[in-house]
């Protein structure tokens, strides 16, 4: 286990002499479910680290946009539509991000889909749902860069640890499970829990971001098979206006 991972910057293993800005210049980086929450969060880190970032999801418009941003913030982006539940969607979206970019260095995938019922009332299209979202994808990508890609790395964001659905532990089991034994397929995997859902506030979601870009970051490439759990500051509480009468 990595201890202290989320209290390190992806400098810390790059020469004094690189900026922020330089410590991922000429990676392609993808990132799945990168038109919101954690996923929109970890693009435009990635992006203001130099990275050249693929963002893929379901919905080409909210992707667009994504991208728009980050290019207009100086950064460069490429939506591509897909569905990585699918393994031939994602098959396609790596075969057109090479045509893109002639590489792939590494992989950033979202398998935090949370439930919305608690586990008793779990349907089995549900259960399908969150079974395909979260592990069947993380499967299907580490296979197939392990045929194709042996070379490209992954980093997993796997479900809260704030959740606490008895349907939660098989998932998050069986990622832990892939990546604490990818070693034997020479893959560099990694996985990274963070303590909650997404704020959508870059703030507050920090410290997940920094996380991602220390396992990014080309000095650490001999990391592989942790799972760090990543404390995140607690949501503020909204404050509910209270009516008078006059």
């Amino acid at each position: 286990m990595l201890e202290d991972m989320t209290q390190q910057t992806p400098t810390a293993a790059m020469p004094a002499h690189t900026t922020v800005g330089e410590v991922l210049a000429g990676q392609v980086i993808a990132v799945t479910g990168a038109d919101q929450g954690y996923g929109r969060t970890v693009s435009a880190a990635l992006a203001r680290a130099g990275a050249s970032v693929v963002l893929i999801g379901n919905n080409s418009e909210t992707l667009a946009a994504a991208a728009s941003q980050l290019e207009h913030a100086g950064g460069t982006a490429v939506p591509i539509k897909a569905d990585v539940g699918v393994p031939l969607d994602w098959l396609s979206a790596q075969t057109r991000i090479l045509d893109i970019y002639g590489s792939l260095h590494g992989i950033v995938h979202l398998a935090d889909k949370r439930a919305h019922a608690e586990f008793t009332m779990l349907s089995e299209n549900e259960w399908m749902d969150l079974f395909n979202c979260n592990v069947k994808s993380s499967v299907a990508i580490a296979q197939i860069i392990r045929r194709r890609l042996p070379g490209t790395w992954l980093t997993l964001i796997g479900p809260h640890t704030d959740e606490r659905g008895l349907h939660v532990h098989p998932q998050r089991g069986a990622v832990q499970g892939l990546v604490e034994n990818a070693h034997r397929e020479n893959l560099r995997l990694n996985l990274l829990l963070p303590s909650r859902a997404s704020s959508s506030d870059d703030t507050l979601d920090r410290p997940l971001s920094n996380a991602v870009l220390a396992l990014a970051a080309p000095g650490m490439a001999s990391l592989r098979g942790n799972v760090i759990e990543v404390p995140l500051p607690p949501l503020p509480k909204l404050r509910v206006q209270e009516d008078y009468p006059l």
